[in-house]
C-alpha cells in the first residue's frame, strides 16, 4: 500500500473535510485522512488499483483542489498575506459604506439616488474582493456538498438581492437597503477567518521549528574541489565539509576531523556529543566545535530528521477516535442550518408579515452557525500536543494512541535499559589472595579485552589503560566464562559453576553478576557487576504509582534481581527470568485489567511493544523500535513516560473541552439569531453580530488548544545536600567544556553541567572531592576549589 500527503485548497469547515473524505474513500483501496487544520490529506492505496491523478480528480469533484504535498511555509505566509490585504481593503471601504447606508441615523442628508450608487459600488468592491465565499459556497451547493461557505454566501446574497429587489419595487427604498449587511457579514468573517489563520499557524510552529534545522545549502567536496549547493542536491556518498557553528544537512559518518555537536534538538541530551572518525552524525544537529568531514549515507526525506518530522506530521493529520463525534456532526449541520434558516424567513414573515424583519432573522441564523468551531476541537489540539510532545523529545506516532494512552491503567516496563542503564558496571572487587587491586584488574582486563560479552567490557572500562599482559590461549565457553594463561599462569573468569573452584558460598546468590576469577584453580577474586538503575526510573514508578496507575516490570534476570529492582524503585509487580515470547504473554494478560501501556528499547521486547495498547520505545536506539511502537522517546529517561501521559491526558481534556464549547455555542446562540428571545424580551441578534460571534467561536476554539503550549514537564526533586560548585582553571571554549563535563559524568553517581562564562561546574552526588579533583584533573584542568 502506497501513503500519499496531499495539499487541500478550498477548505472552510469541518464539512468540507467530511465531503472530500466521502468522495476519496470512495475509490478502491482507498483509505484517507483529511486534516482541516493543516488543509492536507493523507491517503493509502493501492496503487495498482488507483492513481494519484484519480484521487485528485475525486477531490476537485466535489469543488476542491488537491496536488500532491510540498513545503507550504512560504506559500502559508504569502497566503496570510494575502489575506491581510484584502481584509484591511475591505475594512477601509466599509467605513463610508455604514455612513452612507446609516447617514440618516447621524443628520448626514445625501441624495437618495447617490447613496445607492455609492452603496452599490462599495458594496460590489467589497463582494469582489472576497468572492471566493460565493464560488465555493455556491460550488458546494451544486455539488450536493454545502459548507461554510454556502452559509455565508446565502446570507450575503439574501441582503443584497433583497435590496436590489426593493430599490426596484417600493417607494421607501432608501431605508430598505441590506447592502451594508452584506458587506459587514463577508468582511467581519474575513477579520475572524485571518485571526484564525494566525492562531492555527502557532499550533505548527513546533513542525516549523523541526524543519528550520536542516540547512538550506550544504556544502561538499566533490572530485576534489569544494562547492556549496542546495541541500536538496546532496547524494548518498557525498563529502559533506562541516565547520564550527555549522548545521549537518546529512546523516552519516565522520571520515575525518573531530569535534563536538549539540544533538538536542534531537535527543533532548544537553551536553555536546564528541565526534571523532567512523562516528555517526545526524541532520539537523550543529557543529560546536571543530570540523569534520562527513561521508553521506542518508540523505532528504531519508534523515532521521525527517523521519521525525514526518512522525509528527503524520500524528497530527491521523484522526482520534474522539473526532469521530463531530465527524457526523458535520455531516448534517449545514443542510440543517439551511432548512433552519429558511423555518425561520417563513415563520416570522407568517407571523409579523414583515419580509425585512423575516430575511434579518433568516440571514443571523446562516451567519452566526459556526461547524468550524466543531472542525477545528479535535485537531488544534492534536496539532499543538504533538508539537510539544517533540519538543519533549516524545515522538507520537499517532492521535489514536495519544487518546489511548490518557486512559492509562497499567505500564509495564523492560528491565534491562529501560529501568538500568543497560551497561554494566563494576560496583565491588572482594580479593582472596594478598594481591593488588589494580594489579588484579589488569589480568582480568588483559584476558576480557579479548571478549566481546558487555561483562568484558564492563572489566576493561573500569582499567582504562593501554598497559595490557601478553595472554596466550584464549577460550571462550559460551554462557560459561573466558579461559586464559598469563606468564604460564592459568586463568578463568566467569561464573560459578565454569571456574569450579570453592568459593565462599554466602557469595553465590546475590543481586549482582559476579565474575569469579581463579588463578591456578586457587579463587582470586569475586567481581561484582550491576546495571545500575537509572536516576529517573524511581521518580518516575513513584509518579506513576500516585497517579493509581499499576507498574510493573518484566526481565530475563533472576527472582533476587527482580525484587532488589522491586525494592529500590517501587515497583509493584514483577516478573522474572523470562524469555521474549512470555513477556508477549504477560502483556496480553494485564491487558485484561485495563488499557496497558509497555515501555521497552524495541530490541528484545517487540512483540510485547505490538501486543500492548499502546507500546512505548525508549531509546530509540533502532529502527525496529520506530515500528513496533506508537510512541517514540530519543531520551533515555523515564520521566518522560510520565510526560507522556501528563500530554495525553491534557490534551483529551482540552479537546473534550473544545467540544463541548463548540456544541454549546450552537445550542444556545442558534434560537437567539433565530428570534426566540425577540417576543418576550424584544433581543434581536443582528447578522453583524452573528458574524462577529461565530468567528470569535473558531478562535476561542484555537485559542484553547494553544493553551497546551504552556504546558511544562515535572522535573525530579534533587537534594540540595549533594550540590556542589566547583572552581576550574584552564577552560577556554566549548571543547574544554565538554571535555570537563564527560570527566565528572563518567563518576558513579554523578550529574554535572558545566559553565563556560563563570569557569564552574554544578555537581549533584554524593561524592569524595578528591575524585572529583582527580577526575578533573587528569582531563588536565585545574581545581581551584569545590565547595
Amino acid at each position: 500500500m502506497k501513503k500519499v500527503k496531499f495539499d487541500i485548497t478550498g477548505m472552510s469547515c469541518s464539512a468540507c473535510s467530511a465531503h472530500i473524505e466521502k468522495s476519496v474513500n470512495k475509490l478502491d483501496t482507498v483509505s484517507a485522512n483529511v486534516n482541516l487544520l493543516s488543509n492536507s490529506m493523507v491517503a493509502q492505496f493501492d496503487e495498482n488499483v488507483v492513481s494519484v491523478n484519480d484521487i485528485i480528480k475525486a477531490v476537485t469533484d466535489v469543488g476542491y483542489g488537491a496536488t500532491v504535498h510540498n513545503d507550504k511555509n512560504k506559500k502559508e505566509k504569502k497566503s496570510l498575506n494575502i489575506k491581510l490585504i484584502k481584509l484591511v481593503i475591505s475594512a477601509v471601504l466599509l467605513v463610508p459604506l455604514m455612513v452612507i447606508a446609516m447617514g440618516h441615523m447621524f443628520s448626514i442628508h445625501i441624495n437618495d439616488t447617490v447613496s445607492v450608487t455609492l452603496q452599490i459600488i462599495l458594496t460590489a468592491i467589497i463582494v469582489g474582493l472576497n468572492f471566493k465565499y460565493f464560488t465555493s459556497g455556491f460550488k458546494g451547493i451544486i455539488k450536493l456538498s454545502p459548507n461554510m461557505d454556502t452559509l455565508i454566501a446565502l446570507g450575503a446574497t439574501a441582503s443584497i438581492v433583497y435590496s436590489v429587489i426593493a430599490i426596484f419595487t417600493t417607494d421607501d427604498y432608501i431605508h430598505n437597503l441590506y447592502f451594508e449587511s452584506a458587506a459587514m457579514i463577508l468582511t467581519f468573517v474575513s477579520v475572524g477567518k485571518y485571526f484564525e489563520s494566525r492562531s492555527k499557524s502557532k499550533t505548527t510552529e513546533a513542525i516549523s521549528k523541526l524543519i528550520q534545522l536542516a540547512p538550506d545549502k550544504t556544502t561538499v567536496r566533490r572530485n576534489s574541489v569544494e562547492m556549496v549547493i542546495p541541500t536538496d542536491e546532496v547524494v548518498i556518498g557525498d563529502t559533506v565539509l562541516v565547520k564550527t557553528g555549522d548545521r549537518i544537512s546529512v546523516d552519516g559518518k565522520v571520515i575525518s576531523g573531530n569535534g563536538h555537536t549539540d544533538e538536542s534538538s534531537l535527543t533532548g541530551e544537553s551536553m555536546p556529543v564528541n565526534k571523532d572518525v567512523n562516528d555517526e552524525v545526524f541532520c539537523g544537529t550543529v557543529l560546536i566545535s571543530g570540523y569534520i568531514e562527513i561521508k553521506a549515507e542518508k540523505v532528504k526525506e531519508d534523515t532521521t530528521l525527517s523521519k521525525i518530522i514526518s512522525l509528527v506530521e503524520n500524528a497530527a493529520a491521523s484522526k482520534a477516535p474522539i473526532a469521530k463525534v463531530a465527524d457526523t456532526v458535520s455531516k448534517f449541520f449545514v443542510p440543517l442550518i439551511i432548512t433552519l434558516s429558511i423555518l425561520t424567513f417563513i415563520i416570522w414573515n407568517f407571523s409579523q408579515n414583515e419580509i425585512a424583519t423575516s430575511l434579518s432573522f433568516a440571514i443571523a441564523v446562516l451567519v452566526i452557525s459556526c461547524p468550524c468551531a466543531l472542525g477545528l476541537a479535535t485537531p488544534t489540539a492534536i496539532m499543538v500536543s504533538t508539537g510539544v510532545a517533540a519538543s519533549n523529545s516524545i515522538l507520537i506516532k499517532s492521535s489514536q494512541s495519544l487518546e489511548i494512552l490518557s486512559k492509562v491503567k497499567n505500564v509495564v516496563f523492560d528491565k534491562t535499559g529501560t529501568i538500568t542503564k543497560g551497561k554494566p558496571e563494576i560496583i565491588d572487587i572482594k580479593l582472596f589472595e594478598d594481591i593488588d587491586k589494580e594489579e588484579f584488574i589488569k589480568i582480568v582486563a588483559s584476558i576480557e579485552k579479548l571478549s566481546s560479552h558487555p561483562l568484558a567490557h564492563a572489566v576493561v572500562n573500569k582499567y582504562n589503560n593501554t598497559d595490557y599482559y601478553d595472554v596466550s590461549d584464549f577460550t571462550t565457553i559460551t554462557s560459561k566464562g573466558v579461559s586464559a594463561n598469563i606468564d604460564n599462569n592459568n586463568y578463568k573468569i566467569g561464573n560459578y559453576d565454569f571456574v569450579n573452584t570453592e568459593f565462599n558460598e554466602n557469595d553465590i546468590d546475590s543481586v549482582f553478576t559476579k565474575l569469579y576469577v581463579t588463578e591456578n584453580n586457587t579463587p582470586l577474586g569475586i567481581i561484582y557487576i550491576t546495571d545500575k538503575i537509572k536516576d529517573s526510573s524511581k521518580w518516575a514508578i513513584t509518579t506513576l504509582n500516585n497517579m493509581g496507575i499499576n507498574t510493573y516490570m518484566l526481565t530475563g534476570d533472576n527472582q533476587n534481581t527482580a525484587e532488589y529492582v522491586k525494592k529500590e524503585t517501587g515497583i509493584t509487580n514483577v516478573y522474572a527470568q523470562l524469555m521474549p515470547d512470555e513477556k508477549e504473554q504477560i502483556v496480553s494478560d494485564i491487558k485484561k485489567n485495563g488499557i496497558t501501556v509497555m515501555v521497552g528499547d524495541g530490541i528484545n521486547d517487540s512483540p510485547a511493544l505490538v501486543t500492548a495498547d499502546v507500546g512505548i520505545a525508549i531509546g530509540a536506539g533502532t529502527d525496529i523500535a520506530i515500528d513496533s511502537a506508537d510512541i517514540i522517546l530519543t531520551r533515555s529517561d523515564l520521566s518522560d513516560v510520565v510526560t507522556a501521559i501528563e500530554i495525553s491526558k491534557k490534551t483529551l481534556k482540552n479537546i473534550k473541552e473544545n467540544l463541548f464549547w463548540a456544541f454549546i455555542y450552537n445550542v444556545i446562540f442558534i434560537p437567539i439569531a433565530a428570534g426566540a428571545l425577540y417576543p418576550a424580551f424584544n433581543i434581536r441578534l443582528e447578522p453583524m453580530f452573528g458574524t462577529i460571534a461565530m468567528s470569535l467561536s473558531s478562535i476561542c476554539v484555537v485559542m484553547n488548544a494553544l493553551r497546551l503550549k504552556l504546558y511544562k514537564p515535572k522535573s525530579i526533586p534533587r537534594s540540595d545536600n549533594n550540590m556542589k560548585t566547583m572552581v576550574i582553571e584552564g577552560m577556554m571554549c566549548m571543547h574544554c567544556k565538554a571535555h570537563v563535563e564527560k570527566a565528572l559524568n563518567d563518576i558513579d553517581g554523578v550529574s554535572a553541567t558545566v559553565d563556560l562564562e563563570s569557569k564552574t561546574a554544578t555537581i549533584d552526588g554524593d561524592v569524595d572531592n578528591d575524585i572529583l579533583t582527580k577526575a578533573v584533573t587528569d582531563a588536565g584542568y585545574t581545581v581551584i576549589s569545590v565547595k
